[in-house]
């Protein structure tokens, strides 16, 4: 008998980056991980708000994702929950990603950590920093979207 899949395969999601940043190009990367990280994902003690993705030596790291290690599964290795993981991703889009930061002075922002068949996936973008005044407008038409539906709704 066949296991019911959830439709809900996200693990941990960054909202604080979609205030903070323009996402301009979608990017999706694997994570190699610890077997006891991968336990703990499962138990959904995963964060990804703090991440950091840089690259180094034309290979992507990620650092700052806070996975917290299980009591019963991580007895016996010495545990580091924001310790740096390595991205998998092809060579083109790693150049791509150097070149959006490098040419273009953009940043790489995690939004989102989800499970893709039994694989662990990370969503980044190529992302541009919003100033003050950009973020006030970004709410001005999210409220006013917002009264556009309940006029339509009443009238």
């Amino acid at each position: 008998m066949k296991k019911k899949q959830s439709n809900n395969n996200t693990i941990a999601l960054n909202k604080k980056a979609r205030h903070d940043y323009q996402l301009i190009s979608k990017f999706e990367a694997g994570l190699t991980l610890q077997g006891w990280e991968v336990k703990s994902i499962r138990a959904g003690k995963a964060n990804i708000t703090d991440a950091y993705v840089f690259i180094k030596n034309g290979e992507a790291y990620v650092t700052n994702i806070s996975i917290q290690a299980l009591t019963q599964a991580s007895s016996h290795v010495v545990c580091d929950p924001t310790r740096m993981r390595k991205l998998l991703m092809n060579k083109r889009e790693i150049e791509e990603l150097m070149g959006g930061m490098d040419r273009q002075g953009l940043t790489i922002v995690a939004t989102a950590m989800y499970w893709k068949a039994c694989w662990i996936k990370l969503e980044i973008y190529l992302a541009r920093g919003k100033q003050d005044h950009d973020k006030r407008d970004a709410i001005k038409d999210r409220d006013w979207s917002r009264q556009k539906e309940r006029i339509m709704k009443k009238g």
